[in-house]
């Protein structure tokens, strides 16, 4: 015990397993369920994975078989997943005792990837301010939309607004519509509070502080917040031009809008791709061009240490500058007049190919369990589980219990991160103090 506390990034995982099966034993209990009936082990564990690890994919159809304190549970779970167990724990000791110790410190830095345990204290508090205001204006903007333009009661709107709401920010992708948010693909007051939402939320707070405090200043970010921004912008704005295009005129999705209503709906709909997962656009009607962009979106995800999956922004554009960097014959890769670090370099490559392995892994896996399926919905399918994204071609519906039990260790990986994950189960991490000598192999 002395040895994991010593370690505190190995507590991660066990602090996410630990509200997993927490999760699962209360939406076991009948009445978590509108029919008031026991809900079966693998479901129960599928929709608390997904909840905590901020995913959103479901075997049922969520709002008709969970009753209000289901579909409570499912908010709670996926706002602590959002935040992160070891965050809302250290949050806790922060409210009790107004002081926290270089142990608890070391366990929120673990999770949160702040930079130095003198800063979490400052952290925290900012953390929690961010969250309760960009859910609460979230919640005030979309309740009144319900309530005033749809004719919701006060009471309902404000349960709708709320839940998808902090859906959104914490990069969920439940709804409490059997077909997504699909009906207010062309509601600006619907769809941008929650695009933004979503955006925020997977920029990660350490980027998103740096350039709410350095706006004026974008030369001084670090070279994370630059990836991580820059590259956020990049994959909008390109993933929106794409989509917009591709679907333009396909009668199935957003043919028939107007072109408001197309730039609307594709741009919401990439917003909440990269981990989002809400269905702007009936997912299964897409174009076939359609889906390989949403799946390297889902795959890359959003910034490190914010509420999205993926192999992460920094990593993607970070292996992009060293492939750069390599075909210029360059000895150093460079971002921003600054040398990026060789470690940072293999750690980037070591999420891609693990993360990539695994994506392939999972979607031979798939296609061996199912009988007729496409291999581009099994991609899809294994992928938005992975980056924690959600979006459904509902080929997780129409799985038997192996290939859920698949996409709940694909879930609850994608969750932690596969370097988190092999950090934590590493047995030693051992100094060497010699070097052997070095030679080139040949690559290639």
């Amino acid at each position: 015990m002395r040895r994991l506390l010593r370690r505190p990034v190995r507590l991660v995982p066990f602090g996410f397993l630990a509200a997993i099966l927490f999760g699962t034993g209360l939406l076991m209990l009948p009445w978590a369920t509108s029919e008031h009936r026991y809900t079966p082990f693998v479901t129960a564990l599928f929709t608390a994975t997904s909840a905590v690890s901020v995913t959103g994919l479901a075997v049922n159809d969520t709002p008709h078989y969970w009753n209000d304190f289901g579909l409570a549970m499912i908010t709670v779970l996926t706002q602590l997943g959002g935040l992160g167990i070891l965050t809302i724990a250290a949050l806790v000791i922060l409210a009790v005792s107004r002081q926290l110790g270089l142990r608890n410190r070391l366990l929120v830095q673990a999770e949160t990837m702040e930079f130095g345990p003198a800063d979490v204290r400052r952290l925290l508090t900012r953390i929690a301010a961010t969250v309760f205001v960009a859910e609460a204006v979230m919640t005030a903007v979309v309740t009144a939309r319900y309530w005033l333009s749809y004719g919701y009661p006060p009471g309902r709107a404000l349960w709708f607004a709320s839940f998808h709401s902090i859906q959104a920010f914490n990069n969920g992708g439940f709804t409490l519509y059997p077909d997504g948010l699909v009906a207010f693909s062309r509601d600006p007051w619907l769809m941008l509070p929650l695009s933004l939402g979503a955006i925020i939320g997977g920029l990660g707070f350490p980027a998103l502080f740096e350039a709410v405090r350095e706006w004026r200043r974008p030369h001084r970010w670090a070279i994370a917040t630059k990836l991580t921004v820059w590259g956020s912008v990049t994959l909008l704005v390109l993933g929106f031009g794409a989509l917009l295009f591709v679907e333009w005129n396909n009668p199935r999705t957003i043919g028939g809008f107007d072109p408001a209503g197309k730039v609307l709906a594709s741009f919401s709909q990439i917003a909440l791709t990269r981990t989002g997962g809400f269905d702007i656009i009936h997912v299964d009607r897409l174009a076939e061009e359609s889906y390989p962009l949403l799946i390297v979106l889902m795959f890359i995800g959003g910034g490190s240490a914010s509420t999205a999956g993926g192999i992460k922004v920094s990593t993607f554009f970070l292996l992009a500058f060293v492939i750069w960097a390599e075909l210029r014959g360059e000895p150093d890769v460079t971002v921003g007049g600054r040398r990026v670090a060789n470690a940072s370099q293999r750690q980037a490559l070591t999420v891609a190919l693990l993360s990539v392995a695994l994506v392939v892994a999972g979607t031979v896996v798939v296609i061996v369990l199912t009988e007729h399926v496409r291999y581009y919905a099994a991609l899809f399918e294994v992928t938005s589980a992975f980056s924690t994204t959600g979006l459904t071609t509902g080929l997780t519906a129409e799985l038997k219990a192996p290939g859920h039990y698949l996409l709940i260790g694909l879930m609850y990986i994608g969750r932690i991160g596969p370097l988190t994950l092999g950090s934590a189960i590493a047995l030693n991490t051992r100094r060497r103090l010699y070097r052997y000598p070095e030679e080139q192999p040949i690559v290639g």
